[in-house]
């Protein structure tokens, strides 16, 4: 099915590009031949003029008269063998009075467009020289083909735009679907296993390992509830930023291997509001962290800083690992890109949704370095600061 329809879009496409194709050899057949036309007009009009001058005073000139008169719309130029000028029709009057240099400039603009027609005297030799330009309707059939060039470029840009936001909204609720059904799948056995752990808590003896499958269960709920959010509207709370990143990097502190290190620095801000969603917010944080624990491989550093500007909460996650090159930097939002052995790719792209789509924030990589680690950052707006404000 799918490889008709790119055989029908192709087919389509062909089609469409031959009738363009056609309509533009067709336009400059027609300007082609109007263009003859036009100089036959031109070498009309120049006989019957000579005619007119030349014929006795008792000969019916009517038609001849007629063809001279009916000329409205092709600007013609006479001049002389010495280079005075014997003629002109169809031009702006008022120009030619008030410059000059009008006709003459005219006369090189249609030595461009078309050869002369010359009209040589048969009493004395003398050669007359008559220029002559486009008629409004030559001109427009000899753009025309531009212009269709335009709307049809134009129209290609505007659906493939259109097509291009069809398939992010459909990628939206593609991922945001997905979401919502792990949740759902979540539940059901969630629900159970938080049952066996209240049975487990009511037996002597399994205290310890009730409180620590209750930790579990607590965490599960939580992914279960972040999944669950992405694809809605989140409710944004104020809350404390300093607190917020601090729990969360306390969370996977515990679970880190003992040779890394976590450094938090709030430059001496004791505490930061945001209007945050903190479950969402949280498991952004988290993914950054599990990605700069993947990134420097059991053994390193990781800092986070915290501060604050006049406009923005700023915070940097750094790590001492292998690095990004510049080639992946601009692949690594996209969905399905992942440089480790197991996983989707799908984490920082929904990172950068939630910050970016929910939190109207920003998140990108600050700095990397092959081989000495990388900075991610996160920016959000302050709650007292407005869209404009935010902006400049």
């Amino acid at each position: 099915m799918f490889q008709r329809f790119v055989n029908w879009r192709t087919i389509l496409t062909t089609i469409a590009i031959a009738i363009v194709t056609g309509t533009i050899f067709y336009s400059r057949y027609l300007a082609e031949k109007l263009a003859r036309e036009e100089r036959i007009k031109v070498e009309t009009w120049v006989e019957a003029g000579k005619f007119l001058i030349n014929s006795p005073a008792d000969t019916d000139t009517r038609l001849v008269s007629a063809i001279i008169t009916n000329n409205n719309d092709i600007p013609i130029i006479g001049q002389a063998e010495e280079g005075n000028i014997i003629a002109y029709i169809n031009l702006d009057s008022v120009k030619v009075k008030k410059d000059s240099s009008y006709l003459k400039q005219k006369i090189k603009q249609y030595k461009s467009q078309h050869n002369p027609i010359i009209y040589t005297d048969p009493l004395n030799g003398k050669r007359d020289f008559y220029y002559y330009g486009n008629s409004t309707l030559l001109q427009e059939l000899r753009y025309y083909p531009l212009v269709q060039l335009l709307i049809v470029a134009l129209f290609i840009v505007v659906t493939l735009y259109t097509v291009s936001v069809r398939n992010r909204s459909v990628q939206n609720q593609l991922w945001a679907g997905m979401a919502k059904e792990t949740a759902h799948q979540l539940g059901t056995p969630l629900t159970s296993l938080k049952g066996w752990v209240e049975v487990l808590k009511e037996m002597p003896g399994n205290e310890k390992i009730a409180g620590e499958l209750s930790k579990d269960t607590d965490r599960l709920q939580l992914v279960s509830d972040r999944f669950s959010k992405i694809g809605s509207t989140p409710n944004m709370e104020e809350k404390d930023l300093v607190r917020q990143v601090t729990q969360m990097v306390d969370y996977i502190k515990r679970r880190a291997p003992e040779k890394v290190i976590f450094e938090i620095y709030t430059n001496n801000h004791a505490s930061i509001p945001v209007k945050i969603s903190a479950p969402l917010f949280d498991w952004v944080i988290e993914n950054l962290l599990k990605n700069a624990l993947d990134a420097i491989g059991g053994k390193g550093k990781i800092s986070i800083h915290i501060t604050q500007t006049e406009k923005q909460a700023l915070i940097d996650v750094t790590d001492t690992g292998k690095g990004i090159s510049a080639a992946n930097i601009n692949k690594l939002f996209k969905p399905g890109f992942t440089t480790k052995k197991r996983g989707w790719g799908l984490g920082l792209t929904l990172s950068k949704r939630v910050i970016e789509q929910y939190h109207k924030g920003q998140l990108f990589v600050k700095h990397s370095e092959p081989g000495k680690g990388t900075t991610f950052r996160i920016v959000l707006k302050l709650p007292y600061c407005s869209d404009e404000h935010y902006r400049h």
